[in-house]
């Protein structure tokens, strides 16, 4: 049981933590580093950097969610059960469809945006409609990242207070 339990844990950092760094140091770096050396199209190159990392690293978070599945179920059949067990798969479960909803809806929307402007979104005037649309789905993005870091966090600590 403390095997699963430590491929559980393992999952987990694999999963917060790729979230974490490429929220908290991978976007900023990324764009800190071509608008540097290219301060006019740096930020479009950062943006389809990042967007195609980020595009990437939802695969490995879509086989991380299933394996975190498995792991819990594995771990319920052979006993004892996880608690809160319900909880538990319930936020995975929202992970993984927060996952799905930002990699299949809103990416492909941002990236549309982002093809059929010429230059930076950035650089458009505040009330131009793409530009309105671009932020609020990158909010959204952002809000949606957000919440399944924290998702992670919970499972992390629901895991450390575990005794089983």
């Amino acid at each position: 049981m403390s095997l699963l339990r430590f491929a559980s844990l393992l999952v987990l950092a694999a999963w917060t933590g790729g979230l974490a760094v490429l929220g908290a140091v991978g976007a900023p770096t990324i764009f800190d580093v071509l608008e540097e050396r290219d301060p006019v199209g740096g930020r479009v190159v950062a943006g389809e950097v990042f967007g195609a990392i980020f595009q990437q690293f939802q695969h490995v978070a879509w086989i991380l969610g299933a394996l975190l599945l498995i792991l819990l179920v594995l771990r319920a059949v052979l006993g004892p059960r996880p608690r809160p067990f319900a909880a538990r798969v319930a936020v995975v479960t929202m992970m993984l469809g927060i996952s799905l909803v930002s990699a299949l809806l809103i990416a492909p929307r941002i990236d549309a945006i982002r093809t059929a402007t010429h230059g930076a979104v950035a650089a458009l005037p505040d009330a131009d409609p793409d530009k309105q649309a671009f932020g609020r789905l990158h909010g959204w993005s952002n809000g949606l990242m957000a919440l399944t870091l924290l998702g992670g966090i919970w499972l992390i600590w629901a895991e450390m207070k575990d005794a089983h």
